[in-house]
């Protein structure tokens, strides 16, 4: 019989070689081999039904296109939305996009966080050798999701070719940093949206609409939102920084809160500070753990 992701997990982070496998006094470098390591099972074990993987990656492709069917219905009527036209619209959605699927495919799996607190099944991942953030993020590592990605790389490249950008080196360097840029930016989000379960158990719903929320919020122009919700989402909750502000740089586009062109090359700072803050919440969560108490 083939061995489970799960049980090949137990096996090899258990026994003697799991202190030089995880040291403890790198918990950066830990983290990361044990999260390798549990993608790559749960990856083997998907390609073992390749038929099947196709068909959930496709699925999971054709679906998120329906946003995008819906804005291409929208112009259908219409010649600008919010002042933007359709490429530039199209550019916004794929930046997103790229930007959300990334993180939901590294991270996506935290939100099953709040019913392994639930059941008790968290303390199974607490007692293997391995960091537990590592573990959570990893397990059940969805490979179908890179559906999304793909979906919105095409939405973005075709977005790139109807644009008249005039490109600068700045510009062209700003792209890619958005999209790696937002990608942390939104796995923080996941990150304290799990960490939030610590407590609240049952929260995420709460946690989607930060994630799957905003990045739908992010796919449309800002001009169309009110001026309290621009500056929720770019001083409270930074969604603003992974696409809005940068874009609106790349395309030569006033932001609505006047803030000015520097803002457009704060996201790598921010993405960085969200990480930090995320994983001090996480570990204040963690500490707060007590099990089910039965």
């Amino acid at each position: 019989m083939a061995e489970t992701p799960g049980a090949a997990v137990d096996r090899a982070t258990s026994g003697g070689a799991a202190s030089e496998a995880w040291p403890a006094d790198r918990p950066l470098v830990a983290g990361v081999r044990a999260y390798g390591l549990i993608v790559a099972m749960w990856m083997r074990s998907t390609m073992t039904y390749r038929a099947s993987f196709l068909m959930t990656a496709f699925g999971n492709f054709a679906a998120t296109a329906l946003d995008f069917a819906a804005i291409l219905l929208m112009f259908s009527h219409i010649t600008v939305l919010g002042g933007f036209t359709l490429p530039e619209v199209a550019f916004l959605y794929g930046t997103s996009g790229v930007a959300f699927g990334l993180a939901d495919l590294a991270m996506g799996s935290m939100d099953r966080l709040g019913r392994r607190v639930r059941d008790g099944t968290l303390d199974t991942l607490l007692v293997r050798p391995a960091p537990v953030l590592a573990q959570v993020a990893a397990d059940r590592f969805a490979l179908r999701r890179l559906g999304r990605i793909s979906q919105g790389l095409l939405v973005l490249g075709w977005a790139l070719a109807r644009l008249d950008i005039d490109w600068t080196p700045l510009r062209l360097l700003l792209v890619p940093l958005m999209l790696l840029s937002g990608a942390a930016i939104f796995a923080s989000v996941f990150v304290l949206g799990a960490a939030f379960q610590f407590w609240a158990q049952d929260a995420a719903e709460v946690q989607n609409s930060f994630t799957y929320g905003g990045n739908t919020l992010l796919q449309y122009p800002p001009t169309l939102f009110s001026k309290d919700l621009l500056r929720g989402v770019t001083f409270v909750v930074p969604l603003a920084f992974v696409n809005w502000l940068p874009a609106l740089y790349v395309l030569g586009r006033e932001d609505p809160l006047g803030l000015p062109d520097a803002a457009a090359f704060g996201s790598p700072v921010v993405a960085v500070v969200c990480c930090a803050l995320a994983g001090a919440a996480w570990r204040v969560g963690l500490r707060s753990y007590r099990s089910t108490g039965s």
